[in-house]
Parts: structure tokens; C-alpha cells; sequence
């Protein structure tokens, strides 16, 4: 195998690539945030307007990837913390990104049908 292509298409890789790209929406709807809550003080009224737009079930439907995203990085930074620190982690870096997909859908399940009757509802 050529040098630098451990990963390719294994656990490893798509890891990786999953943690980079809920990183950048992570922090675009962060900036965002910052930007929409910047306007109270340029203009309330903008800043009504635009909350208003944030009450959409279209908006709420987002959120869930918004949270879907967050609760997948926030676990896989774990698991790279233990591949980093832990003596073993490398040896159980498959097991643990199964780990974290569990762990992120089942917190999941539990959150999108009562974020879901809010929205709807």
C-alpha cells in the first residue's frame, strides 16, 4: 500500500472526514448566530424579522442537523482524545466510531420527536 493511504475508505478515513465537515457547520451556523444576534443592536426590528424567519418548520427540520452534527462531533472528539492519549486507542478506534454513531443516534432518537412536536406542534 502506498505511503500516506492507511485510511482510504476505511473507519478512519470517514471519521475524519465526518469530524471536518460537521466542524465547518458547526461553525458557520455559529458565525451566523454571532451575525443575526449583532443586528439588536443595529436595528431591533432586522432583528425581529429576522427570529421571525428562525420559526419555521423548515428552520426546525435544520436544527435537527444542527444537533445531529453537533452530538457526532462533540462524541467523535472523544474518541480522538482517546486515540491520542490512550495507550490502546488506536488498537479500538474501530470500535470506538461505532461507539460514538450509537451513542449520537440513540441521543438523537430521543431528541428529534419532542424537538419535532415543538416545531410541528
Amino acid at each position: 500500500m502506498p505511503a500516506g493511504t492507511l485510511y482510504r475508505g476505511k473507519v478512519g478515513m470517514w471519521s475524519w472526514v465526518l469530524h471536518r465537515i460537521t466542524g465547518v457547520a458547526i461553525f458557520f451556523f455559529l458565525l451566523v448566530h454571532i451575525l443575526d444576534t449583532a443586528l439588536v443592536r443595529l436595528s431591533p426590528e432586522a432583528y425581529n424579522a429576522v427570529i421571525a424567519t428562525y420559526k419555521t418548520p423548515l428552520i426546525g427540520v435544520a436544527e435537527l442537523g444542527l444537533v445531529a452534527a453537533i452530538l457526532f462531533h462533540a462524541l467523535n472528539g472523544l474518541r480522538v482524545i482517546l486515540i491520542d492519549f490512550w495507550r490502546k486507542g488506536v488498537k479500538y478506534q474501530n470500535v470506538m466510531f461505532w461507539v460514538v454513531v450509537a451513542l449520537a443516534a440513540l441521543t438523537f432518537i430521543g431528541f428529534a420527536p419532542r424537538h419535532l412536536s415543538h416545531v410541528f406542534g
